[in-house]
């Protein structure tokens, strides 16, 4: 059972980049900027020939990506706000644009682009995504202080 509170770290996307990465049709990364391997907290090539939902943060929910595939699936473009999960636990929050790339006609893979978003825009949006999840997949973030002799005993049941 992790205690740690790296979680709550979040990484500002710095306003005059953006974070642009590749995927294959599965959604496996074949590229990735020096700026989505840096804010993300992977080298670039931890990243290539990984699924991108590496970077899925558990607050994002389920019904968000489902919506994400079927828009680009029907050759439209994605436009939304997303909570992303670095290799640290961290978190940093985008928007993003994501959209088919085509040769002589023919779906070969997906691009993604991704920019900062407001304070303001990330407290709506962690909202409008906790109520989501609670909603959909009947589960809630909680944070919460307890005895350590409580915890020791939860962990002991994580074990087992």
């Amino acid at each position: 059972m992790d205690t740690s509170f790296d979680m709550f770290i979040e990484t500002e996307v710095p306003e005059n980049e953006l974070i642009i990465s590749r995927t294959d049709l599965k959604g496996i990364i074949t590229y990735a900027n020096d700026v989505f391997a840096k804010i993300s907290g992977y080298e670039p090539d931890e990243l290539i020939g990984k699924p991108h939902n590496i970077i899925r943060h558990p607050d994002m929910p389920k019904s968000t990506f489902k919506e994400l595939w079927d828009t680009i699936k029907k050759g439209e473009t994605w436009r939304g706000y997303v909570k992303n999960l670095r290799k640290d636990k961290g978190y940093y929050w985008v928007y993003a644009e994501v959209s088919g790339v085509y040769k002589d006609g023919k779906l070969v893979e997906y691009k993604s682009i991704r920019e900062p978003i407001s304070r303001e825009k990330k407290i709506q949006m962690q909202r409008l995504y906790d109520d989501l999840r609670a909603k959909e997949e009947n589960s809630s973030r909680v944070v919460l202080y307890i005895d350590n002799s409580k915890l020791e005993e939860l962990k002991k049941i994580e074990e087992s």
